[in-house]
């Protein structure tokens, strides 16, 4: 018998609590980087490099996230990974050297993904259809909420207390998520339902879900559209400082508007559950994604770049990604729904890795240049829309009903197109 029972009221704001924790640990201390460099004697594209270790840390941990919680429940796991998170924080927060940072910088990365990771399990576990749809655009609502806070308090506590006081303010959030998490996170995942953690049959369960095409498309496609994004938060010290010529404490003019799109998506998203089709949310969210590529391209062509013009576009690719998002991945779930653990973990880790290759290569190469990063952008949202119909061409209709009917107020468990073996 489960003795830990979520209220349903309190489950949202918990699962996106742990989920803030990576956006959170990305973004609040880009307005330090400066000072960082000052203090460690790096330059800015070496500083960079703090990003990559930490996401590259974070994709492939992913990998272990979900299967840990398939064969150990989801509960334990979570907890470990948040313990574990708030020592590496503290670690950061004392780091005497560059070269320590970044150790304690991939720590973070091997434990933050657990919430995000777990937490859409914990929901696929609890949720069918529309209502699972509904409390994922729900979290991804304030989930948007780190992005854009995080860049802000951490201009303010920089200049109120510099750069490793940062870390320490990011330390203690971990430590009530902990708190919060002993007092009302439930366990979905019962003993009776949890899968033996082993390498052999972990490897073939990999196998099974990177075999899967359709898989695959709906993860990179959904990777992709959200590194239109984060192709700009990845640049944002150099977007604020350099091209918009802000200072520390100005960052929200970059990310308020984006992450504002992205709240705006997520929460269309929940109203549309169960009155729209999966295919057709999807669309709506990609025809958005259209329009404000096509928006920023002429902005930065032919605009100097300042605000409001140059951020507003990329608000509305952030409309357009996170109204989409939500469907994406529970078509991507529920796939394999024996191991959505482990099908989580990849769908994590495909994101992950194509976000430490935007961070580690394709941000620095543009990042000094308007045209060039709304030209990335679109590369991407175009590469992403090219995947989601390569998507629909190989899905036959008559499962494409069968999941527009899963996801419907009263429908039943949601059946799978593929199988674990």
């Amino acid at each position: 018998m489960n003795r830990f029972r979520a209220n349903p009221r309190l489950l949202a704001p918990i699962l996106a609590g742990m989920a803030m924790l990576g956006p959170f640990t990305i973004d609040a201390f880009f307005p330090a980087f400066r000072a960082m460099e000052a203090d460690f004697g790096v330059s800015p594209e070496v500083m960079q490099q703090s990003l990559s270790v930490y996401l590259i840390a974070f994709a492939a941990m992913s990998l272990l996230h979900g299967p840990l919680s398939d064969a150990y429940g989801r509960r334990g796991v979570v907890l470990w990974s948040l313990i574990l998170f708030a020592l590496a924080t503290v670690g950061c927060a004392l780091s005497p050297s560059y070269e320590l940072l970044l150790v304690y910088r991939a720590m973070q990365g091997v434990c933050a993904g657990a919430g995000m990771i777990v937490g859409r399990a914990i929901i696929r576990d609890r949720y069918d259809g529309a209502d699972a749809q509904r409390l994922m655009s729900q979290v991804s609502f304030i989930f948007g909420f780190a992005p854009a806070i995080a860049p802000i308090v951490g201009g303010f506590v920089l200049g109120a207390a510099g750069w490793r006081a940062i870390f320490w303010l990011l330390a203690g959030f971990t430590v009530l998520l902990v708190l919060a998490a002993l007092a009302a996170l439930p366990e979905t995942h019962p003993r009776e339902r949890r899968t033996r953690l082993a390498w052999g049959p972990l490897g073939r369960t990999y196998r099974c879900v990177a075999r899967d095409g359709r898989f695959m498309l709906l993860g990179f496609g959904a990777a992709l559209n959200f590194s239109a994004l984060f192709t700009y938060i990845a640049a944002a010290p150099s977007v604020v400082l350099n091209l918009l010529h802000l200072n520390e404490r100005q960052f929200a003019w970059l990310f308020v508007p984006v992450i504002a799109g992205m709240m705006l998506g997520s929460a269309t998203s929940a109203r549309m559950a169960g009155k729209l089709t999966p295919v057709r949310t999807v669309t709506i969210g990609f025809s958005l994604m259209g329009l404000g590529t096509a928006l920023n391209l002429a902005g930065s062509a032919l605009l100097a770049p300042m605000v409001p013009w140059f951020v507003l576009p990329i608000g509305v690719i952030g409309i357009g990604v996170t109204l989409a998002f939500p469907t994406l991945t529970l078509l991507m779930l529920d796939r394999f729904p024996a191991v959505r653990g482990a099908a989580a973990s990849v769908q994590a880790t495909i994101s992950l890795a194509v976000s430490a290759v935007v961070s580690g290569v394709v941000a620095p190469l543009v990042h000094a240049s308007p045209i060039g990063l709304a030209l990335a952008a679109a590369a991407m949202t175009g590469a992403g829309f090219a995947l989601w119909c390569l998507y629909l061409r190989l899905t036959p209709n008559a499962e494409l009903q069968v999941v527009s009917a899963a996801l419907e107020p009263a429908s039943a468990p949601t059946p799978s197109s593929a199988s674990v073996r």
